[in-house]
């Protein structure tokens, strides 16, 4: 069995007001990357990152127009892999102990998400903000990463036209689109994703509460 690791981090960080691409943002002294591929490394066998243009190197692979799109060309660079974890670059506050976990959490699944359940009131709103229902947020989570998969699992699902792989906002959901069965596994709210300037400022406060 090899767990392999996949980062899609090919994106420009523009949101972020980053001056490169959002994974080398810095974060706490170290870049957001570097967070995620120290736990990565120390589970995974071996962790492949998709990059942008100029970035290749060794287990570097030029990422795609898309999230999932790169996440198809990091798994294709990785054939022996039989679980693919996959985590976003600008996740830094991921732990070893929540990836074991989603990776224990597999057997008898075709994938685990990370995900913690949602505490706000959910309403779904019409076009012109007219409330039509309120929704039951007992059953409802915020979806993060890691996202664990069979790996041939995820390459199936991957092998799909470029326009949907645009229009998937996890990886997961290409996995329950093509029939496969994927489950929970609850994560702490404080596994955030850095997108704007003040997710950063937020990230850099959490790890510094862990010194």
């Amino acid at each position: 069995m090899a767990v392999v690791g996949i980062v899609p981090a090919a994106g420009s960080g523009e949101r972020l007001g980053a001056s490169g691409p959002k994974a080398f943002a810095m974060c706490g002294g170290r870049s957001l990357l570097d967070w995620s591929l120290e736990v990565l490394e120390a589970v995974c066998d071996r962790v492949v990152v998709a990059v942008p243009a100029g970035f290749e190197a060794e287990d570097r692979v030029l990422g795609g127009a898309s999230r999932s799109q790169s996440v198809k060309l990091a798994l294709a660079a990785t054939p022996e892999a039989t679980i693919a974890v996959v985590h976003d670059a600008a996740r830094p506050l991921i732990t070893r102990e929540l990836v074991q976990e989603c990776i224990d959490a597999l057997e008898g699944w075709d994938g685990v998400v990370a995900a913690a359940p949602v505490p706000d009131t959910i309403k779904q709103a019409d076009p012109s903000g007219r409330v039509v229902r309120t929704l039951d947020r007992s059953a409802l989570w915020a979806i993060q990463t890691p996202q664990v998969f069979r790996a041939e699992v995820l390459r199936r699902a991957l092998d799909v036209d470029d326009a949907v792989l645009a229009a998937a906002t996890d990886d997961a959901s290409l996995v329950e689109a093509a029939g496969g069965s994927v489950r929970v596994v609850e994560a702490a709210a404080e596994n955030i994703k850095v997108t704007r300037p003040v997710d950063l400022a937020l990230a850099e406060a959490l790890l510094r509460a862990r010194c």
